[in-house]
């Protein structure tokens, strides 16, 4: 299994936009983004009108087309605030998507090289992925690596990589415990690396920085677990957290895989963490269901593609979690209605 030859017109790049006036981070961006087309979905919380350079073959969704595609089916799946971004996987008719946030700008390189996002995630997507066995020499398939001694020949082909999880630079993606007691803390380190998630590993997906092959797991890029007092910044949500453990859930069960590391973005400041752990303090003690849940959850032979995973898995989460807390019973709806309007988008 080699890299693919991807054109651009097979790549997506999803932004949710937050902040009304893009002009600075569309600029900072034209160098990598004027090659792709762009769907950008506006936070229908956003009152302001959206500030967009020319220059770019850009797709602009906003409430009355949230409103618009909902209307056709009652649905619990909600789109506010960092999910908006999800609007954009659900519309995007392309292969592979790459998402990043709008208050994240290009990074560099420890040799000074402009960090082109796009193309390290396509690579990460295009070549195999290694979950079964790890390679202690990192990403085999790199110029320069290979399969280390030991490493068993039958296993050497690998399988597809369905999604990739990309770091940050300066601001670190952590949670607000962990921000409000190292206020000063930032990310200077770049380690030069991919790595393969081991298979039954779960981990942390951030939504900041991600790309995702949308046929084979597109369905399962979705919002659902919602906070009762849910913010607009990253330390103050648990949606792309939860989303990307389902991923893996699946992944691991259809027998592909996941990588981390490269590419890396610039993620500037923003946020009190000191205030966001008042709300985020519930999503911190939720975590101690959901990751052993997550652990221990196995899909039947039955479910053969990413629409059935997830129908089951809801299944699981309202029968095992249901109970728990309210947050997931709403979050097992929200995924059975998520199929149901990924299934009606996609005849459109």
């Amino acid at each position: 299994m080699s890299q693919a030859s991807i054109k651009d017109d097979e790549v997506d790049i999803v932004i949710g936009a937050l902040h009304s006036d893009l002009t600075s981070f569309m600029e900072e961006w034209s160098q990598i983004f004027s090659r792709y087309h762009l769907i950008i979905v506006k936070d229908p919380d956003l009152k302001e009108e959206l500030k967009i350079p020319g220059g770019f073959n850009v797709d602009v969704y906003t409430k009355s087309d949230i409103d618009r595609v909902l209307k056709s089916s009652s649905t619990s799946v909600l789109f506010s605030g960092y999910s908006c971004r999800y609007f954009g996987y659900l519309m995007s008719r392309k292969k592979y998507v790459v998402s990043v946030d709008d208050d994240c700008f290009p990074a560099r390189d420890d040799k000074g090289g402009l960090i082109d996002i796009v193309a390290q995630h396509i690579t990460n997507l295009t070549t195999p992925a290694t979950p079964f066995f790890f390679n202690t020499l990192y990403d085999p398939y790199r110029k320069g690596a290979d399969f280390v001694r030991g490493y068993p020949f039958s296993l050497r082909n690998g399988v597809m990589c369905a999604l990739s999880c990309g770091l940050w630079l300066n601001l670190a993606d952590y949670d607000a415990p962990t921000q409000a007691l190292k206020p000063g803390h930032r990310n200077s380190r770049y380690v030069d690396a991919v790595l393969t998630v081991p298979a039954r590993v779960m981990m942390p997906v951030s939504g900041i920085n991600i790309g995702f092959d949308r046929e084979l797991v597109g369905p399962v890029l979705l919002p659902a677990l919602r906070l009762a007092r849910e913010g607009k910044f990253r330390w103050e949500t648990v949606e792309d957290i939860w989303c990307g453990m389902c991923v893996k859930v699946v992944c691991d069960h259809m027998g592909i895989g996941v990588k981390s590391g490269l590419p890396y973005v610039w993620r500037k400041e923003r946020g009190d963490a000191v205030e966001s752990l008042k709300k985020e303090w519930e999503g911190v003690k939720l975590m101690e269901e959901v990751v052993p849940f997550f652990q221990s959850v196995r899909l039947s032979p039955a479910a053969v593609s990413a629409e059935d995973c997830i129908v089951e898995m809801a299944a699981a989460v309202k029968e095992r979690l249901g109970p728990v807390d309210p947050v997931f019973a709403h979050a097992a709806d929200a995924m059975e209605n998520w199929i149901k309007l990924w299934k009606v988008a996609g005849t459109r």
